[in-house]
C-alpha cells in the first residue's frame, strides 16, 4: 500500500474545495435536506472561507493520497483557531474525511497518526474533535482508537441544529 501526505498550500485550494464538498456531501446527504445542506456547503466550503482558513497559521490542512490518488484530507486547529476553548495544549481535528472508494483502507487511521504526530510536535496533551452524534461509524471508529465522549455542542446544517459530540484522546508520553 501506497500512501502518502502532504501539507496544503493556498495553490491547493481548487483540489481542496473540491474534495471538501465531495466528501461532506456523501457523508452527510442522505441525513439532510437538500436545501441545508447546500448552505453548509455554500458557507464552509467558498473561496473566501477556505482562503482565509489556508491563511491561518493555527489551523493545518493535509491531503492523504493512496497510490497517488487524492483519496481524503485532515484539517487541525490549535490555539484560537479550535473551534470550542479547549486550551492551548489541545489539538482540534476539525475535519477529517475520506473518499468513499478509499474507506476501509486504514486511511483515517494514518490521518488520525499524522494528528498526534502534530499535536506531539506542539506540545499538546489532548486530541479532540466534534463528530455528529448520529455518524456511528465515525463514533465507533474514534472510540476504538481511544476517543472518550466529554461534552457535546451544536452544529448548524443550514438552519437546523444539530448535535455533535465533543470525543477527547488524553496523548502520552509529551
Amino acid at each position: 500500500m501506497t500512501v502518502s501526505i502532504t501539507k496544503c498550500s493556498r495553490e491547493d485550494l481548487p483540489q481542496l474545495q473540491e474534495i471538501s464538498i465531495e466528501t461532506f456531501t456523501d457523508t452527510f446527504k442522505d441525513q439532510n435536506s437538500p436545501e441545508n445542506l447546500k448552505a453548509y456547503l455554500e458557507k464552509a466550503f467558498n473561496d473566501e472561507q477556505l482562503e482565509k482558513e489556508l491563511a491561518d497559521s493555527s489551523s493545518e490542512f493535509y491531503f492523504v493520497f493512496f497510490h497517488d490518488e487524492l483519496a481524503g484530507f485532515l484539517k487541525v486547529n490549535m490555539i484560537d483557531a479550535q473551534t470550542e476553548p479547549m486550551g492551548d495544549d489541545s489539538l482540534e481535528i476539525e475535519r477529517i474525511y475520506i473518499r468513499s472508494q478509499f474507506q476501509r483502507k486504514g486511511l483515517g487511521q494514518y490521518l488520525i497518526n499524522q494528528a498526534m504526530d502534530i499535536a506531539k510536535t506542539h506540545n499538546k496533551k489532548r486530541l479532540w474533535l466534534g463528530v455528529w452524534e448520529k455518524n456511528e461509524n465515525a463514533i465507533h471508529f474514534y472510540k476504538k482508537i481511544g476517543f472518550v465522549q466529554t461534552g457535546a455542542h451544536s452544529f448548524y446544517m443550514g438552519d437546523e441544529e444539530q448535535t455533535d459530540f465533543i470525543m477527547v484522546k488524553t496523548l502520552a508520553n509529551i
